[in-house]
């Protein structure tokens, strides 16, 4: 697949933006460039290769999820203006 200047006076004017001719033509040479990029990967044999999450094999260690700190709830909301079963009463702000 090739892109030439007039693909990217298309795509100027489908965007509703000027492009000269010269950066018309940068474009066009980027982007083919960029598209032959992709064709040199395409054509790498990945047949019997499996998917990699992590290059170096690491696993993340995971700590166990244990409770480490005591229920202070109530000392928290005694400074708090409103509570009521537990939970913060705010002013209404979307109607």
């Amino acid at each position: 697949m090739s892109i030439d200047r007039s693909d990217i006076e298309k795509l100027g004017e489908l965007a509703r933006i000027h492009i000269s001719d010269e950066n018309a033509l940068a474009s066009a040479q980027r982007i083919n460039e960029v598209l032959a990029l992709v064709d040199q990967l395409q054509a790498v044999d990945t047949a019997n290769v499996e998917p990699l999450a992590n290059p170096l094999g690491a696993r993340q260690r995971l700590r166990l999820d244990e409770v480490s700190e005591t229920n202070r709830r109530d000392a928290f909301q005694a400074t708090a203006p409103a509570t009521e079963d537990g939970l913060y009463l705010v002013p209404k702000v979307i109607e």
